[in-house]
């Protein structure tokens, strides 16, 4: 499964607190955001349903049949940074665009290497669904950076 959440702003330290706040023991969705609410800089409800969807996604976090539960690891180990590429949408394609391209790429040319894998739903939810991907395109280049998989270069991202 390759989730679609990549949260903004892109902040190693913001990732952290918010692992940091996700139960040991089980809770649900809505108390894991209330925690994720009360103990970190996220000041909306939505924004902290994406952040726990996100650490999902890395593997920081799991879901069980009594809520989401925190795994005892860094956010920093090389797993998460695995779990980035293998399990958040678009990352594959990012990194093999930068990989084939000769020069740093825009977000924009980025996000021209995925648009075509951009779902029909995601294409329809969206009034100006080219903004909104593009920026995502760029979201998902700087947690590229944060992994260890990119780096900024000139006016755009190389692999590292």
């Amino acid at each position: 499964m390759r989730f679609k959440v990549a949260p903004d702003p892109v902040d190693s330290d913001l990732l952290g607190a918010v692992h940091g706040a996700i139960p040991l023991v089980p809770g649900s969705v809505d108390d894991c955001c209330a925690r994720i609410l009360n103990r970190t800089a996220v000041t909306a409800r939505e924004d902290a349903e994406a952040w726990l969807t996100f650490c999902r996604a890395l593997h920081l976090a799991t879901e069980t049949d009594r809520g989401y539960e925190r795994q005892r690891c860094d956010p920093t180990d090389e797993a998460v940074a695995e779990a980035f590429v293998e399990r958040v949408f678009g990352v594959p394609e990012l990194l093999d665009a930068l990989d084939a391209a000769d020069e740093p790429l825009s977000a924009e040319a980025g996000f021209a290497a995925i648009r075509d894998a951009v779902p029909t739903w995601e294409r329809n939810r969206h009034g100006d669904w080219e903004r909104v991907w593009t920026a995502r395109t760029r979201c998902l280049l700087d947690w590229g950076v944060v992994f260890g998989h990119v780096e900024r270069a000139d006016e755009g991202y190389r692999p590292v």
